[in-house]
Parts: structure tokens; C-alpha cells; sequence
């Protein structure tokens, strides 16, 4: 095809979403045709926002999902530090601060979501910060540094991760949630109240069921006014009380956007102008936003398939999240607060070991519809396979949750179970990628050919015992020690 007539892709947005798109277009043959402009607001190239919190440990470089700092393909172009001002569908162009207008044929709005700011009376002062870039990290790093106690407004998951970075930094750390719980979207109150324990006793402070009135201070922070409960003393400040898509571009260019906020796509993620699309958490396929990075990817490859006349779709996600927070196991899957009619709950707790683990199941028993795991989620990487590939349960579903060697059956998972959710590998992929690949020996391996377990790493346990049973299987040895 002639360079004159060769079609041009900007994409707005280079965080995790935006560069998977790009890396979807290029292994899919998408810049065989296309130029792509890629256009990052942040002053670097996207970054693993998923471990944000290890900045602190590794550095922004470790960090880096493009340490090139540019793709191998010369038809992908990378502007970075560089805001979009507006665009116009009416022209295909795409303003960007400073002046320079780029005409498009196609444009991918992956703008992702901001961190929603209460607006209470002393959220602007010296000293309150939100936690999202690294850019935010370094400014709270600074101020700590000055800093004796710290307060976190959130007790969500980036709102524990803040918590956590503030007492890694230092400080004596407050974590205040105005839900009767932590974690109050993904657990129940007791499992809530079992991660309270752990992260009491790791010398953290947990104000639940607290709303906060005011941010105290005179031109900089001095602690937060609580309603019916005492002033808490604190000179940082962390919003982390849930994020907002960032469709304000889309607005502004008379797009449809969603009743609660994001921009409205259909199952191919085509917003109500045939030729811009969204994707990530500034996108609401059928009016919802989805806040985790799995669905983001999902939409990412639907676009790039039907850019290139395909037809996947994007029909909802899977929810499920695992996470190691302070150094507690915490997973959620399925229908985790059994709101299927007629399910059933099966509990283990043991308040002195810090464990607790609730199965949801059909009705009759047979089926495993989700669960909730605080304390111990070793079981995670079997148990949300066995939700969406409909495994049934043994006899004695109980065992599933039981301590180790108190029975805890081997469930054989069947090929089309999805193993990695975030990047949608199947146990099945996953064996094929061991099989046709006469070098790929192992877990480390299967990641680079297959991306299983390179995002969350929650399902990496399952990748390695797939990997193991494989090759075992063929008669050959396996090492299964645990480095």
C-alpha cells in the first residue's frame, strides 16, 4: 500500500490499557496498514500501575512496561508529556497542548479514570495528596520525609496499598473507611473484619463506619476532623476514595457518556461516533464502568480485532482480584456475597490463625458459584477456574477450604478453564505453548509466550503446576521445589 494511503490510528492515553492496545495492533499485523499515534500525558511511558506501591522499593525503571522508552515498529509514534486538548469528530483531528493538530482516521480514547477527591472543607490544603502516578508517589515520599503520621481517606484496595506505602515510609498510619468495613466491594464483614486484625497488628490504625467532616489545618494539614468521633493528628493526607472515568474530552465532543460518568461503547467498544472508540476505565460498554486492568486489556484486543474487520466483542469481565496487601493473602471471585437465589455459604474461620474462607455453592451443592478468601488464598488459583468452567464440586466441598492435610481434593481443571484472567489464558493455551515450543521448559517461559501471569501474578501458582503436570505427564522429571 502506498504511504499516502496509509490510514492513521491516534490513540489518546498511554497508561497500561493504552500501551496493550498498541502491543495488540502490532502483533496483529494492525500497523501493516496503520500509522499509530500514541499520545501520553504522563512525561514517561506507561508503567505497571497495578505495583505501584513498589516504586518505593524498586524504582520508576523496574516499573517501566516500555523501558525503550519507543516501539520497535517505526510506524508507531510515541509523543509523551504532552496533554490532548480537544478533538472534533466532525474533522478527525486531535488538538494537543502546545498546538499541533494530528488528523485521524480512527481514534482509541484510553484516557483511563482520576482519583475522586471528596469535595470536604480542607481537601486543597498543603499536605493532601491523591495516589495514582508515580509523580504522586514522589511529592507523598518528599512530604514524608518531614512527616511523623500519615492518614489514608479509603480503605479500598489502593487505599490499603496507600496506607501500606505510608508505613513503609515512616509514619504512623491512618486508615479511614467510611463503610462498616475494609474492602467493602470485594469482601463480607467477616472477612473485613479478619483483614482489620492483620493490619491492626502490623501497627496501622483502622477507623471503619468514620466519615470524615474536614481536612484540619491552616494552609497546610494538621489531621482530619471525624463525624461522632475523634480528631485524628496527621500531617499527610491520601484521597483514595474511588476513581472517576476521565471523559471529560468525550464530553466536550458531544459523545454519548454513561449516567454515572464514562463514555458509552457498544460490545466492540465504538463510542456513538463510528470512528472513536474507548477503552479502560474511561469506557462504559452497556453503561458500566469496569476499574480493573483485565477488562481494559479485554477491550484493548476487541478494538484492535475489529479495527482489522473482526468481530469479537466485549460482553463483561470477570471481577475476581487477588492481592497480597501488607503481607496478607486477600481474594474475592464470583458471586462473592451470594446473591444468587438459593445459594448456599460454606465458612471456615480460625480467628487465631488470622483465616477466613467462605465458598458460595448452587443451591444443590453441586456448583461453586464464588468465594471470598482472607488469611490463606493458596486455593484462589483453583477455585475461580472452577466458577466459570462449571467444574462440579466433590462430595465434600468443605474440604476445599479446610486447612492443608485436612483433605483438600485435586481438581483437574478442563482445558477451556481460564487460568489468567487478566490476559484470558486457558489451561489449554497454556499446554500448547509447552508442547509446540520444544525450548519452553517452564513457568518463566509460558509468561513470555503466552502472557499468562505477567500482569497481577495471582494465577502464576497455576501456570507452574499446569507446567509441572505437563511434564510429568510425558514421563519427564519435574524439579517441584519452590524457590
Amino acid at each position: 500500500m502506498s504511504p499516502h494511503l496509509r490510514s492513521t490510528i491516534v490513540v489518546v492515553g498511554h497508561g497500561m490499557v493504552g500501551h496493550r492496545f498498541v502491543q495488540a495492533a502490532i502483533e496483529r499485523g494492525l500497523t501493516e496498514t496503520h500509522d499509530i499515534v500514541v499520545i501520553g500525558e504522563e512525561p514517561r511511558p506507561a508503567y505497571d500501575r497495578v505495583a505501584l506501591t513498589s516504586f518505593f522499593d524498586v524504582g520508576a525503571e523496574a516499573l517501566s512496561l516500555l523501558p525503550e522508552g519507543e516501539y520497535d515498529d517505526p510506524r508507531v509514534r510515541l509523543v509523551l508529556g504532552t496533554p490532548v486538548e480537544a478533538f472534533d469528530p466532525e474533522t478527525r483531528s486531535v488538538l494537543l497542548q502546545g498546538g499541533e493538530v494530528i488528523t485521524y482516521d480512527e481514534l482509541v480514547l484510553a484516557t483511563g479514570a482520576a482519583p475522586f477527591v471528596p469535595p470536604v472543607p480542607g481537601h486543597d490544603l498543603d499536605g493532601c495528596f491523591v495516589y495514582r502516578t508515580i509523580e504522586d508517589l514522589e511529592a507523598i515520599r518528599e512530604a514524608a520525609a518531614n512527616a511523623r503520621v500519615g492518614a489514608v481517606i479509603g480503605g479500598g484496595l489502593l487505599g490499603l496499598e496507600a496506607a501500606n506505602a505510608l508505613s513503609q515510609l515512616g509514619l504512623e498510619t491512618h486508615v479511614v473507611e467510611m463503610a462498616p468495613r475494609l474492602m467493602a466491594v470485594q469482601i463480607d464483614d467477616a472477612g473485613g473484619a479478619t483483614l482489620t486484625r492483620h493490619i491492626e497488628q502490623l501497627g496501622l490504625k483502622v477507623h471503619t463506619a468514620a466519615m470524615t467532616e474536614r481536612v484540619l489545618g491552616d494552609g497546610r494539614v494538621a489531621g482530619l476532623a471525624l463525624k461522632d468521633a475523634d480528631a485524628i493528628d496527621a500531617e499527610i493526607v491520601v484521597f483514595s476514595a474511588g476513581i472517576r472515568p476521565r471523559d471529560a474530552l468525550a464530553r466536550a465532543a458531544g459523545l454519548g457518556i454513561a449516567e454515572r460518568g464514562g463514555i458509552l461503547v457498544d460490545e466492540q467498544c465504538r463510542s456513538s461516533d463510528e470512528h472513536v472508540w474507548a477503552i479502560g476505565e474511561c469506557a462504559a460498554p452497556g453503561g458500566r464502568m469496569y476499574g480493573l486492568v483485565a477488562p481494559g486489556y479485554s477491550m484493548a484486543e476487541v478494538v484492535a480485532d475489529a479495527l482489522l474487520g473482526g468481530h469479537g466483542t466485549f460482553t463483561g469481565a470477570d471481577m475476581s482480584t487477588k492481592l497480597k496487601l501488607m503481607g496478607v493473602d486477600v481474594a474475592s471471585f464470583g458471586d462473592a456475597f451470594a446473591t444468587t437465589e438459593g445459594a448456599l455459604e460454606l465458612v471456615y474461620s480460625d480467628a487465631v490463625a488470622g483465616v477466613y474462607k467462605k465458598l458460595v455453592v448452587s443451591a444443590d451443592g453441586t456448583q461453586l458459584l464464588g468465594g471470598v478468601l482472607v488469611g490463606d488464598a493458596s486455593a484462589y488459583g483453583v477455585l475461580r477456574p472452577m466458577v466459570a468452567s462449571g467444574i462440579a464440586l466433590p462430595d465434600n466441598p468443605e474440604d476445599l477450604i479446610l486447612p492443608a492435610g485436612r483433605g483438600v481434593p485435586e481438581i483437574g481443571l478442563p482445558p477451556e478453564a481460564q487460568v489468567c484472567s487478566c490476559n484470558d489464558v486457558t489451561k489449554a493455551q497454556i499446554e500448547a505453548a509447552v508442547a509446540e515450543n520444544g525450548s519452553c521448559d517452564g513457568p518463566a517461559c509460558v509468561t513470555k509466550c503466552t502472557k499468562a501471569g505477567s500482569t497481577c501474578g495471582s494465577c502464576k501458582p497455576v501456570v507452574k503446576k499446569i507446567v509441572e503436570d505437563f511434564f510429568a505427564a510425558q514421563g519427564k522429571s519435574v524439579d517441584r521445589s519452590i524457590c
